[in-house]
């Protein structure tokens, strides 16, 4: 297909601002009760009520925490959302009532965002899951509550298109996209929020008018800084977003599969593990070296590497193993030797024989077949990758997470303190892990401030993340996860500093530490690890929509004064 194509060469390369060639002039200011005229969804959107669920109601209990349970809610009640009228009603309802509100759409936000002591309604979009093409916008219309699983299977099944979108099954699209969205797709075709047009938001006024607004990336929409704002800005800061509209910034023409990328026919997809037992420190100083080296050589946007992704978990000793899964577009040519150069490159002088994928990691199944690099179709990759969710497969599961991008190489030291913490015999969870992703390629071909987005010059990013199941526990794997944090990144005052090595963190993985001076001891505000300089055109957009503060969370947005 064209947009297929496009990606080849040329995609993104002038940016998400592009406006499409079929301009709607203006931002719509939609009626709730009418516009809501996209096939297949329309009349949910337009007229649908969900429940609202109190505490004698058995669904209840279940409703007021999400993955995390960490964090607890105790609301008045759960409003179950069906539709952007139902979402606009709600709303009013509750600012007239001076009722705190929380949103949720996928439950996947591992701070206490949606669920905390303060929160007297929680909004759940969870039953706003429709995904259809809009004639209109020349665009596929996803709605917030939407899970990513089932958007890719629609929207490949539907369409022969994707999003880059990330590799948890049911994460879902409202706070995925807000926050910027990426997966392994994103070297080869951008974040998600690259092929953004249009986003719908409940927002309220100064004067307490609530409304519904539909921004879009052209360039002489009135509203397009709200449009802007939902391209990396986070959840939960400006409104309530309730539909998204997707089209590729270089898309022509009227036919629904040119407006999107196309995935790769097949996916050459490749999973090892290397044993903790066959490694020494050297070994793992090799390993941690190689895989920062190849993605600082291999990560422009014009490299061929651009369509090559891994998911590395480097897990506690107490696992057992690293386990390293790498997908390539398998219809590039030469993608087989491209694979196997890049396996022997990382694997290169460990002094351990990489192994078959015989038991899960984090987000990874056992894949013992891929040991040898093996083709398939790339639904059926998707489908794979993020299967077992650990935290997900967890009820009980209690959960501290940190993140980090890198524009380079990790340091002699940060090896040192990961090599210390990660093979360290005393520490006994087998569910800790720290997972190094591969970005920049297409990611890195946007400006800074053309999205929300800020980190476009790293190579690879990290997430730290340690689960466990009783309370009484919070206080020790808190304290590992944070010292971990502040050891490694002690050369930069404990934190990954905008700077030449590091590139701050990703608001997707949230990390209230970051705002709390006990944690963040650097002097660096939370804003500009996250935002870096966008932070400021941020609180423009916040004053704008929302100068109330009525949509807040302990690291949401603050208005300019």
């Amino acid at each position: 297909m064209a947009s297929k194509h496009i990606d080849r060469r040329t995609m993104l390369t002038r940016g998400a601002a592009v406006a499409g060639s079929a301009a709607v002039g203006t931002a719509l200011a939609a009626d709730p009760a009418t516009a809501a005229t996209t096939p297949g969804i329309g009349t949910r959107t337009a007229a649908g009520t969900g429940a609202t669920i109190g505490p004698d109601d058995p669904r209840y209990d279940l409703l007021t925490n999400g993955i995390n349970q960490r964090f607890i809610a105790q609301p008045d009640h759960i409003k179950m959302i069906r539709s952007t009228k139902d979402a606009e009603d709600s709303v009013r309802a509750a600012y007239r009532a001076g009722k705190r509100i929380s949103v949720r759409s996928g439950g996947h936000c591992l701070a206490d965002f949606t669920c905390n002591p303060e929160v007297e309604i929680i909004l759940d979009f969870s039953e706003m899951t429709g995904v259809d093409y809009d004639p209109r916008f020349r665009a596929f219309v996803v709605e917030s509550g939407a899970r990513l699983y089932n958007v890719f299977e629609e929207l490949y099944k539907g369409w022969a298109v994707t999003l880059p979108g990330g590799v948890c099954h049911s994460v879902g699209v409202g706070g995925h996209v807000s926050g910027g969205g990426y997966g392994l797709l994103s070297r080869a075709y951008g974040l998600v929020v690259d092929h953004l047009y249009a986003v719908e938001v409940v927002v309220v006024d100064t004067r307490g008018k609530v409304r519904t607004v539909i921004a879009t990336r052209e360039k002489d929409d009135p509203n397009r800084d709200l449009w802007w704002a939902h391209t990396g800005g986070g959840g939960g800061n400006f409104g309530l977003a309730t539909r998204y509209w997707f089209r590729s910034p270089e898309a022509t023409g009227t036919v629904p599969g040119d407006q999107l990328v196309s995935p790769p026919t097949t996916m050459l997809t490749s999973a090892i593990d290397i044993r903790w037992e066959d490694l020494t420190e050297a070994g793992f100083t090799r390993l941690m070296k190689n895989f920062g080296a190849w993605h600082e050589a291999n990560s422009a946007p014009d490299s061929v590497y651009r369509h090559l992704s891994s998911l590395f978990n480097v897990n506690t000793r107490a696992h057992g193993r690293l386990s390293l899964y790498t997908q390539i577009d398998g219809d590039i040519p030469g993608a087989d030797k491209l694979l196997d150069d890049y396996l022997k490159a990382i694997t290169a002088g460990i002094g351990a024989r990489p192994t078959a994928m015989t038991k899960p990691s984090g987000e990874l199944a056992a894949m013992p077949n891929l040991i040898e690099p093996t083709r398939m179709h790339w639904l059926k990759a998707a489908r794979m990758v993020g299967a077992p969710d650990p935290v997900g497969a967890n009820p009980e599961a209690r959960v501290g997470l940190k993140s980090a991008y890198f524009k380079k190489n990790f340091t002699d030291h940060q090896v040192a303190e990961l090599y210390r913490y990660f093979s360290d015999p005393d520490f006994g969870s087998p569910d800790t892990t720290m997972v190094l992703l591969s970005f920049g390629g297409t990611i890195n071909s946007i400006a800074e401030p053309d999205t929300a987005s800020a980190q476009r010059s790293s190579v690879f990013k990290v997430l730290f993340q340690t689960i466990w199941s009783e309370p009484e526990q919070d206080d020790y794997y808190m304290a590992w996860i944070r010292s971990l944090y502040e050891d490694v990144f002690a050369e930069t005052k404990g934190v990954p500093e905008i700077g030449d090595v590091t590139d701050g963190c990703y608001i997707n993985y949230p990390d209230m530490d970051m705002a709390d001076d006990r944690f963040n001891r650097s002097g660096i505000p939370w804003h500009f690890l996250f935002y870096k300089d966008n932070y400021a055109r941020l609180r423009k957009v916040k004053s704008r929509w929302d100068p109330s503060d009525f949509f807040r969370h302990s690291m949401s947005v603050k208005p300019a004064r």
